[in-house]
């Protein structure tokens, strides 16, 4: 099973997230990599080419492994693989249709599970970083109600002029910070 968390960031907290994570050397790839993909480190300079969804490669702690996907609507495409390789995948946090700004993720996979086929959990190295980046966000975030999310200052300050937070997936709640 994956660690997770499930920040609500703004484009102002994005800034301020990217602005931490160039303490350390993360470089970027998109969910699907195409063939010419040129890896970049993320940073505030870089905050426009971010995609939506993308992963942060730890690339100094070990390589970037990818593959070809076999089934489905993306065959061909490449594909990082999340267990192999020590990365983060950041799913960014956009606004819906109604205006409303939706939770993202952030999510690697450390331990040994049978569901992943992992044989040895990640190195302790990367488990540091990603525990960094967990102790960054919750010391800088808001917690939610609901709780189980973490908002970001500049999202919560947001949400008292009304924009609304809401969780991700088909039906998703509506989140307030906490207090």
């Amino acid at each position: 099973m994956a660690n997770v968390l499930k920040p609500l960031l703004d484009a102002e907290d994005e800034r301020a997230f990217l602005r931490f994570l160039a303490q350390t050397p993360y470089e970027v790839y998109p969910r699907r990599v195409p063939p010419d993909w040129k890896p970049f480190v993320a940073g505030p300079e870089t905050f426009d080419r971010l995609p939506p969804e993308l992963y942060l490669a730890a690339a100094d702690l070990g390589p970037v492994l990818v593959d070809r996907v076999k089934r489905g609507p993306d065959r061909g495409a490449w594909r990082v693989d999340e267990v192999r390789s020590p990365v983060v995948f950041w799913e960014r946090s956009q606004v819906d249709d109604d205006g409303a700004l939706v939770a993202g993720q952030l999510w690697a996979e450390l331990d040994v599970t049978p569901q992943t086929g992992r044989r040895d959990a990640a190195p302790d190295r990367f488990r540091r970083r990603f525990v960094d980046l967990e102790t960054w966000l919750k010391k800088t975030c808001r917690r939610s109600e609901p709780v189980g999310w973490l908002i970001g200052p500049s999202a919560a300050r947001r949400s008292r002029e009304g924009l609304v937070l809401r969780a991700a997936g088909h039906r998703g709640e509506v989140l307030r910070p906490f207090r």
